[in-house]
């Protein structure tokens, strides 16, 4: 059952990866638009976390106020990358904002994940 959790970890953060990687080609491109590898980063990270976050053979508590608020990141995230695609399409560009509360919303949750035990 440890190996399962442990696999559902590494699917959790090629997720994370796919989505931090593919905006941080963005930003150094200097490009700031949403692609469809970030929406598919989020729905990845996010499914694995939502396994990860069932009580499913542990021998601790999950902490599920740091979980609540990773989900909350994880939702706002996901509608700035749907809002910001739709202004994508209409104008053909995504506001700064927008693009620069992506990574530091990603980057964020994934300190969240690995600082606070």
């Amino acid at each position: 059952m440890e190996i399962l959790r442990h696999v559902v970890v590494l699917v959790h953060l090629v997720g994370f990866a796919i989505l931090f990687g593919a905006w941080v080609v963005e930003a150094v491109n200097r490009k700031r638009r949403f692609t469809r590898l970030m929406d598919w980063g989020l729905a990845i990270a996010a499914v694995a976390g939502l396994i990860l976050a069932a009580p499913w053979g542990l021998d601790h508590d999950l902490n599920y106020v740091k979980l609540g608020i990773k989900l909350v990141i994880l939702l706002v995230i996901g509608a700035l990358l749907g809002i910001g695609r739709g202004r994508q399409r209409t104008t053909g560009a995504v506001p700064p904002v927008m693009f620069w509360a992506v990574g530091v919303l990603t980057l964020t949750n994934a300190a969240l994940a690995v600082i606070w035990r």
